[in-house]
């Protein structure tokens, strides 16, 4: 893949862009991350199976950015130690209102998983309640009724009608809108099982004879272990934030231009390709592109020349939106587009196209 010698027109204002948004959405997520802090703290005074996010900045592993006004919190969970894998599989047949049901509930899809109590050797009392438990199930729609009233309960308490205001759903998802300094964002709070003593067997990484990551940087993400998400009805999903953080921390350590392509792509992203509040695809499509673009383009010589890198790079996005499929970096068989509205991807798909002709016309 060469570059146009001329792609560089127009990469200087870009940047200073880049920069500009990083200053905008590190203002927002110090806003953000104080109100919600105050927020969780209260729930916790109020429930202790949940616990108050940290304030540590804009690199809080608690907070993804998804875009500049739609951030995803995720809030810990109390309370539950010592987690094991399940080797037993067991049919359910009942309702998140713990009504029977005649079949049995639909099994979990790859980057889901089901999650019983007894899969930890140490769980506080208030887990075995039937306000958050079915038969041995900690079921994900139970856990966010009983913290979507906490929320709507500490918001009072803690005088903050007039900054935070509870969304509402279509499913059991907890979205708040946050009034900040600039703009508003919406913000997903999420009730999240950190399991830090294992990696899970669904995700089979790194796969066979790959240089990138490098073996020391596995064993050191493996050992982070992942999270469970309380984002759906019956089903938790698996989360890898703390590997992800850690492949993105080390991004550039040969002196490449991984990151700068990165918010480049970012950049254009939110500016031309897929603008809104709601973009069909978000931050973390982006930084899976990257993570598959870097595996495939191991060598450092791979990351020296920055228009080539780049297009190399968008070209992998063009693909894997244009074909409506996007592979989770860590769970196979798990696509991260495959709930997506086809029409917007199209639509973006067109656009990178167009780009992908004239890479000059659209970064002028």
């Amino acid at each position: 893949l060469k570059a146009p010698s001329n792609l560089t027109f127009g990469v200087y204002q870009l940047c200073l862009m880049v920069e500009q948004r990083h200053y905008l959405v590190s203002k927002a997520v110090e806003e953000v991350q104080k109100i919600i802090q105050q927020l969780t703290t209260e729930i916790s005074s109020k429930a202790t199976r949940f616990q108050a996010i940290s304030n540590s900045g804009i690199h809080n592993e608690n907070i993804k950015v998804l875009a500049p006004s739609q951030f995803l919190i995720t809030v810990p969970l109390r309370g539950l130690a010592g987690y094991r894998e399940c080797q037993v599989r067991h049919w359910r047949y009942y309702t998140v209102h713990g009504a029977k049901l005649l079949s049995s509930v639909r099994d979990p899809e790859e980057l889901h998983q089901w999650l019983e109590v007894e899969q930890f050797s140490k769980s506080l009392q208030q887990w075995h309640e039937t306000d958050v438990n079915i038969e041995g199930d900690l079921v994900p729609a139970k856990v966010l009724l009983v913290f979507r009233e906490l929320v709507e309960k500490s918001i009072i308490s803690c005088n903050l009608s007039s900054k935070v205001t509870v969304l509402e759903s279509f499913s059991s998802v907890v979205r708040v809108a946050v009034e900040t300094s600039e703009s508003q964002v919406e913000v997903e709070l999420v009730p999240a099982v950190e399991i830090p003593t294992c990696w899970p067997e669904k995700a089979r990484w790194p796969r066979c004879l790959k240089r990138w990551p490098s073996q020391e940087k596995v064993q050191c993400i493996k050992s982070l272990g992942f999270d469970l998400l309380a984002r759906s009805n019956y089903h938790w999903q698996l989360c890898f934030s703390r590997a992800e953080h850690i492949l993105m921390e080390g991004l550039d350590e040969d002196g490449g231009c991984r990151m700068k392509c990165f918010r480049v792509m970012r950049q254009m992203k939110e500016d031309v390709w897929c603008a809104g509040n709601k973009p069909v695809i978000t931050a973390y499509h982006l930084q899976t592109v990257l993570f598959w673009t870097c595996e495939k383009y191991p060598r450092t010589k791979d990351w020296r020349c920055f228009p080539e890198a780049f297009l190399r790079l968008v070209q992998k996005l063009h693909k894997c939106v244009s074909q409506h499929f996007l592979k989770h970096y860590f769970v196979k068989n798990t696509n991260l587009l495959k709930y997506a509205n086809t029409s917007d991807l199209d639509l973006v798909a067109s656009k990178l196209a167009v780009f992908l002709e004239d890479p000059v016309f659209c970064l002028d």
